[in-house]
């Protein structure tokens, strides 16, 4: 089974466009949703998490709370790099499970949605990258809309990451979605001919 990954920028429309390869017929794992099931109570990485970062991140459920790990983790190189240090190989195993899973199933090829493709190194266990853009006031408008946040705050989000045109011009194909979602809807089935192709 052939493995590629979906990357994209906050706000540039990559989880529309994985539903768009999902309605071809390629089935996604997003690794967000993994992520946060490593660490759910009882999941293999969520008792190493509570010693690194102490009991004031869970939620009175037991969860982790995310918002507050999150705080502590980006105000803090360190901190985050232990985060990593623990997570990233329960996700990676996770994925590889999940994967296995698939390609048990028969599927020809399968997507892994991972913001941070390039920024984490998980391009290795990946054949190709596809990378979704827009055109950066487009995307400004759409994280301003979406998380109802002021311009500044969005712009501030946006630098924040690997620069989007960096990030398309490291990947194999790239989906302009600046336009109308019929246009990015062709460039999509364009795509998936060829992933799901000889």
């Amino acid at each position: 089974m052939r493995v590629f990954g979906l990357t994209g920028n906050i706000g540039s429309g990559k989880s529309s466009v994985a539903a768009m390869f999902r309605e071809e017929g390629i089935p996604m794992l997003d690794v967000d949703r993994i992520s946060r099931e490593v660490t759910a109570p009882g999941e293999r990485a969520y008792r190493r998490v509570i010693e690194a970062f102490g009991a004031a991140i869970l939620r009175p459920d037991g969860a982790i709370d995310r918002k507050r790990l999150g705080e502590i983790v980006f105000a803090n190189a360190e901190h985050r790099a232990r985060l990593e240090e623990i997570t990233h190989p329960a996700i990676l195993d996770a994925m590889k499970e999940a994967l296995s899973a698939l390609s048990r199933e028969g599927h020809r090829a399968a997507i892994v949605e991972a913001a941070l493709v390039y920024e984490t190194g998980r391009k290795g266990i990946l054949g190709k990258v596809i990378s979704v853009r827009c055109d950066e006031g487009i995307q400004v408008r759409r994280l301003m809309d979406r998380d109802g946040i002021t311009r500044e705050q969005a712009v501030a989000r946006i630098g924040a990451q690997m620069d989007a045109e960096e990030k398309a011009r490291s990947a194999d194909y790239v989906i302009d979605n600046s336009g109308s979602l019929e246009n990015t809807r062709r460039q999509v089935r364009r795509i998936a001919r060829i992933l799901l192709g000889p």
